[in-house]
């Protein structure tokens, strides 16, 4: 096999692709176990809920993929969590979301090759459009960039694609070889090909004619009712009756018709070519199948490049992904300190978030929203301009927001209070908010929410009892809590609930405070739920411990889910008891127990959740009375508004039925005029001699032409006119613009008469037109059109919504009908010769409309027919493509007519 030789192999090297995972089976244990900690914390926290979440703004399905099987990369170092945020941010700075179609995951079909699979045709083809989709990405970014005050903006995501290898070569190759679009390998593929192909060309025509006159011969001798030529057993014959089998002595029955009454011959003049076109025939697919293997071997040797390439794309969607997640959800982008709190960009904190919203418990809230402004208006237009204006989340009552501030010296914080209050809720939120950053994820908070970098975020967060392993309650918690300090780093966050429970309680506060002890030397954050009143007291014997509350409304006796900084936070498990609906006796008898066994505790806890409680709530009453006072102002400034808006909608609504109603009189009065000109023109046509007919034709076009002009808006409804139009003299044969046509291409027939109106044809019409009316066609093709008039009266708009409603119907695109097999649109060719065929096809072809389907039945025998079908839909100028018979429409072809 000889291939042309204009195409040379790309030897670049192959990058190193970062979202292939690499093998830690040579790994330490300890990274092992900090890899399943990370794993299982995850699980914990609801991040493959969150990706999953996040895969409704993917644009390929590779994206979709990774995102719903939680493969959605987090930064191993800040250098690398800060690219991934850089990219987020210039995603969401785009003019215009980057078209992504024809991307597909071609990694499959690279693997076949590299296994020494044989890639079809629509596998090659596959490759092709990705290559070069990819290619047009890069494309597309450079085009936005192109301005130099844009191109800072959008290098995050030049750089992924900057160092990719295109493949332009192997892309060239496969389209010089492949036709994608009726899925066959091109002569030009290789030599070989070409010259197998041309002498089977020739071989055919022979075999043909000497078929066709031995047919002839027998139908003269009346041994058949036709002549026919057909193919049985891949091996070209004629038809002849049974009971004329004397007439070709010497030849070869192959088939037998199933009335029996028919026999399919070989005749022996026509075996040796018969013997060289099935060789041929043999010859040509065993070359088209080395094409193929050397496209496939051609893309097993770039396999590296494609799938760092596919990286790279998906690099870039998930970026896209990223950014409109956060438009969605009005997030905001993070800070975050690259080693530790000293170089943090607000020293006097740790964390500092701002109303942040549980990302999955948002969600929700967010199709409420959605579901109410769609069903409240009718425009589609609505809910994206309400997202973009950032009001949705900061307005909305669910989730409660949280406040996370954390000192600078801190690394334990304890959050008591009652159960059902929120404890778990908020550390998992500052959980996945963390792996959010890590990922390059926008926050659903307020102003600049400001978070570490943790190398690890590790949890213990619900019940480990495992039957199977014998583990009870506190085994469970005490065996996965061991794990977790082995595997911490300095760097690490880590999540305790509930810590020291489901033991004695003394022994379990022990236990806590000495595993507290051990945290704050050796994590960057910990945050550890609990009951326990005592490890509240630590924070006052050391400057590394802090305390929050979750705070509880003692007059509702229900929980706010807000958190309380410096408190320390009562379980109140009485009042949760007594709303419940226990005994009034046994609450009564409790809490005298209760004052017996803790009396100083309690009193001294007792007071500083009261004054604590106290101050907040004066801050609280004091920002109330402030949004009172702006929430009465909007209100009032929102009913103003509101009423304005309901006034401009029955005032449109009243002017759009008013401008029906004239239009459709205005339609009436032209059309009634128009057709008493056609009447009166088909009156004369047959009185008037033929050397008048020309004569006839122009006063008729001149009458139209003026009832066109009487109709037209006067020069005085405009503010300005187009000076070119003005000086514009059209010559014969040239191509022009006209106007009320919609901008249609005419062509010049006649010099402008005196009368400033010129004869044009469009299509098979020629009309008359005013040389106001008409535009010329820039050098470039584009047109050249008139500045837009500064204002137009009500008769002008009313003429330009009557063109509007007369040529809408001619502006549509044409698409092409549905593919359904009716009898108007089947021609059967079951039977017929090779000329009578051809003719039948092309005169089904010229009567079928535009952009219509034509399905041809050209049978399941030895393919002959079928090749000649083929070969004519493929030569036809009118056959915008065509599909082959396939497992589901054997023995039938479906042509697309342009």
């Amino acid at each position: 096999m000889i291939l042309t030789q204009s195409f040379l192999r790309s030897n670049s090297p192959p990058p190193f692709p970062p979202f292939r995972n690499l093998s830690r089976a040579t790994a330490s244990p300890d990274l092992r176990l900090a890899d399943s900690l990370q794993s299982e914390a995850l699980k914990i926290l609801e991040w493959p809920s969150l990706c999953k979440q996040l895969s409704a703004f993917t644009s390929t399905s590779m994206g979709l993929a990774a995102a719903q099987s939680a493969r959605i990369p987090l930064g191993r170092t800040p250098t690398e969590t800060r690219r991934l945020l850089d990219q987020t941010s210039a995603a969401l700075t785009m003019p215009r979301p980057l078209d992504f179609s024809g991307i597909q995951d071609v990694s499959r079909i690279v693997d076949a090759s590299v296994a020494g699979t044989m890639l079809m045709i629509g596998e090659l083809c596959s490759v092709r459009r990705t290559l070069r989709s990819a290619r047009s990405l890069i494309q597309q970014l450079e085009e936005i960039a192109s301005p130099s005050s844009s191109y800072r903006r959008c290098s995050p995501l030049l750089e992924i694609l900057r160092d990719c290898d295109f493949l332009v070569e192997l892309e060239r190759r496969i389209e010089f070889c492949v036709d994608c679009n009726f899925s066959l390998v091109l002569d030009q593929a290789s030599e070989e090909l070409e010259m197998i192909r041309s002498e089977r060309k020739l071989n055919m025509e022979n075999l043909e004619a000497m078929l066709k006159k031995i047919s002839s011969q027998v139908f003269q001798a009346g041994g058949i009712d036709r002549p026919l030529v057909t193919k049985r057993r891949s091996r070209m014959c004629v038809a002849i009756r049974t009971t004329h089998r004397s007439l070709l002595h010497d030849s070869v029955v192959l088939d037998t018709s199933s009335s029996g009454a028919t026999y399919f011959i070989e005749p022996r003049e026509a075996v040796e070519l018969n013997n060289l076109e099935v060789s041929l025939s043999n010859s040509e697919k065993m070359e088209e199948q080395a094409i193929l293997s050397y496209l496939s071997s051609e893309i097993s040797e770039a396999s590296v490049q494609i799938k760092y390439l596919l990286d790279r794309v998906l690099e870039v969607d998930l970026a896209f992904a990223r950014a409109a997640h956060a438009q969605w959800m009005n997030g905001v982008c993070p800070n975050f300190s690259a080693v530790g709190c000293q170089n943090s960009e607000h020293n006097s904190s740790l964390v500092d978030v701002s109303s942040i919203r549980h990302p999955l418990l948002l969600e929700s809230s967010l199709r409420n929203i959605s579901t109410l402004s769609t069903s409240r208006s009718s425009s589609s237009n609505q809910e994206i301009i309400i997202r973009k204006s950032g009001m949705l989340p900061g307005d909305l009552d669910f989730p409660v927001p949280i406040d996370i501030k954390i000192g600078s010296g801190v690394r334990v914080v304890v959050i008591s209070g009652p159960n059902t209050g929120g404890k778990t809720a908020s550390m998992k939120t500052l959980g996945l908010v963390s792996i959010m950053l890590k990922a390059g994820m926008y926050l659903p908070a307020r102003n600049h929410p400001q978070l570490p970098w943790f190398d690890l975020v590790l949890a213990d967060i619900g019940d480990h009892q495992s039957l199977e392993q014998s583990l009870s309650t506190f085994s469970g918690h005490i065996l996965r809590i061991c794990n977790i300090l082995k595997a911490a780093t300095e760097r690490s966050l880590v999540l305790l609930d509930e810590l020291g429970s489901g033991t004695d309680p003394s022994e379990g506060v022990a236990l806590s405070a000495s595993i507290m002890h051990y945290l704050k030397e050796r994590v960057n954050l910990a945050v550890v739920t609990t009951h326990y009143a005592d490890l509240t007291r630590l924070k006052e014997k050391d400057a590394k411990f802090e305390n929050a509350a979750m705070e509880f409304s003692l007059e509702s006796l229900q929980p706010t889910y807000r958190i309380i900084w410096g408190s320390m936070g009562e379980s109140n498990a009485l009042s949760i008891a007594k709303t419940i609906g226990f005994d009034g006796r046994i609450i009564e008898r409790a809490q005298s127990w209760v004052k017996k066994l803790t009396p100083e505790k309690m009193q001294r806890l007792n007071t500083l959740v009261y004054q604590s409680l106290l101050e907040e709530r004066n801050k609280l009453e004091l920002q109330a009375k402030k949004t009172a006072s702006l929430h009465s102002d909007v209100l009032r400034l929102y009913h103003e508004i509101d009423d304005e808006a309901v006034d401009l909608d029955v005032r449109e609504a009243a002017l759009k039925a008013n401008e029906t109603k004239m239009i459709q009189q205005e339609l009436k009065v032209v059309k009634a005029e128009i057709d008493t000109v056609v009447q009166e023109f088909e009156k004369q046509l047959k009185i008037t001699e033929p050397k008048d007919f020309n004569i006839l034709l122009k006063e008729s076009e001149s009458t139209i032409a003026s009832i066109v002009q009487a109709h037209q808006p006067s020069g005085d409804d405009f503010v300005g006119r187009n000076a070119t139009s003005s000086f514009y003299v059209p010559q014969i044969g040239e191509q022009i613009v006209i106007k009320d046509l919609g901008n249609k291409l005419a062509t010049v027939v006649e010099t402008p008469s005196a009368d400033n109106t010129v004869l044009v044809q469009y299509g098979k019409i020629r009309v008359r037109v005013n040389l106001s009316s008409i535009n010329a066609v820039a050098a470039n093709g584009a047109v050249a059109s008139a500045p837009q008039p500064r204002r137009k009266g009500r008769q002008t708009k009313r003429l330009e919504n009557l063109k509007n409603i007369s040529y809408s119907m001619k502006d549509e695109k044409a698409s092409y009908s549905p593919v359904v097999q009716t009898s108007k649109n089947t021609v059967d060719l079951r039977g017929m010769r090779f000329e009578e065929a051809t003719f039948n096809i092309e005169m089904a072809i010229n009567s079928r409309g535009p952009s219509s389907v034509l399905f041809i039945i050209h049978g399941m025998g030895t393919g002959v027919l079928k090749e000649r079908v083929y070969e004519v839909l493929k030569k036809h100028p009118r056959i915008e493509k065509f599909e082959q018979e396939s497992p589901m429409n054997y023995g039938c072809t479906v042509a697309f007519i342009k």
